[in-house]
């Protein structure tokens, strides 16, 4: 019961934001400097209080249903939460250049500003959408002390944040399987968020995984989407495609420690302590800690782990999100970084949540070569 009334609450406070971004649309649009407002205020008003509550709606629906018709309704109404963004910017700026314009004492239309500034950040808008689908292959080297002879020259696929569900869907993580395959890996780490956490069918979109393989394995560990719940059904359907999942555990390959912390396991710095002293790292030989969020790198970086493989941030996906993404997780927000004596690659992930949209951001496959 406690947490229904924390959901609804949650939901209720999202649903005020957006009535109040588009009511803020809905007034430079229909604000007139000499009086009257503008035309077709009404129509405008009608298709903005629609808008306003498509994406709640469509994401309530995505949690308890997947059809062709609820799959078309969501993506909509996450490209238009996208456009949102850049259009409540661009009434922002209107409402500014109005204001720099009066204490000036230029005269200037202000209804042209607005339908410049909204056409803009509609075409930038949709220019993400299109930069959303362009995965990107990015390659860096990793050189670690005390890897094995074995390693040196191995490449590794990382991959996160797929969030299948009902934007993105097996097709997608079939083209992504090809595109890993072409790159030949010799061990492939998936990070996390596989699936969207949304109603899907999980075996099915997880199928096109029986075809990945890699001469050294196939690891993955569960994200916070797979476990806003019970995360059952998303395991079993990853380790029935034959994708070794880690669990709070660790396995050597040809001397390399590799270990897995689902994401539940890695929320609080004490938790993630004590799975890494079970699980006992030789600190003398080289190991890569697999987990979704970089959240705790200096717990990691304490118990010996040379090497951390996360996703989880998506660099913000796209302005001025991306802002708030580096305040938060600073130089381990995305890329190779290092603290202390362990090295960090935060990958800015291959799908999309929310707006299927990419401003400032890639989607991208990492592939790691080791040294």
């Amino acid at each position: 019961m406690r947490n229904r009334r924390g959901i609804i609450g949650f939901i209720a406070v999202i649903q005020s934001v957006l009535f109040l971004a588009h009511f803020f649309l809905y007034e430079t649009w229909a604000f007139s400097p000499a009086g009257g407002g503008t035309t077709g205020t009404l129509s405008v008003k009608l298709l903005l209080g629609v808008l306003s509550v498509s994406f709640v709606a469509a994401s309530v629906l995505a949690f308890r249903f997947t059809n062709p018709a609820l799959r078309a309704f969501y993506r909509g109404a996450a490209v238009w939460l996208g456009l949102l963004t850049f259009l409540f910017v661009a009434a922002v700026l209107s409402w500014t250049i109005f204001g720099v314009a009066r204490l000036a004492g230029v005269s200037l239309n202000f209804h042209r500003v607005v339908e410049v500034l909204f056409g803009t950040a509609v075409v930038v808008g949709l220019f993400g959408v299109f930069n959303a689908s362009w995965t990107r292959i990015t390659r860096t080297t990793v050189r670690l002390a005390n890897l094995p002879e074995a390693w040196r020259g191995r490449k590794a696929a990382l991959i996160s944040d797929l969030h299948l569900g009902h934007v993105r869907n097996g097709n997608f993580l079939r083209r992504m399987v090809a595109k890993i395959l072409r790159e030949e890996p010799d061990a492939i780490f998936i990070a996390g968020d596989l699936f969207d956490g949304t109603a899907i069918d999980a075996g099915r979109a997880a199928e096109p995984l029986n075809k990945l393989a890699a001469p050294q394995g196939v690891y993955f560990v569960a994200g916070n989407h797979e476990q806003f719940g019970d995360d059952g059904k998303y395991l079993r359907a990853v380790a029935a495609a034959g994708v070794r999942v880690l669990h709070n555990e660790k396995v050597e390959v040809d001397g390399l420690q590799i270990v897995g912390v689902p994401y539940r396991n890695a929320t609080q710095d004490g938790h993630l302590a004590s799975v890494l002293h079970r699980v006992r790292l030789d600190r003398d030989r080289a190991s890569i800690l697999l987990i979704h969020a970089p959240d705790h790198p200096a717990v990691a970086e304490a118990a010996g782990v040379s090497l951390q493989l996360s996703g989880h941030t998506h660099l913000g996906q796209f302005v001025p999100w991306s802002w708030f993404a580096r305040r938060m997780y600073r130089q381990f927000v995305y890329g190779l970084s290092r603290i202390g004596k362990m090295q960090i690659f935060t990958s800015s992930g291959a799908g999309t949540w929310g707006p299927p949209l990419r401003l400032g951001s890639n989607p991208e496959i990492v592939m790691l070569e080791f040294q």
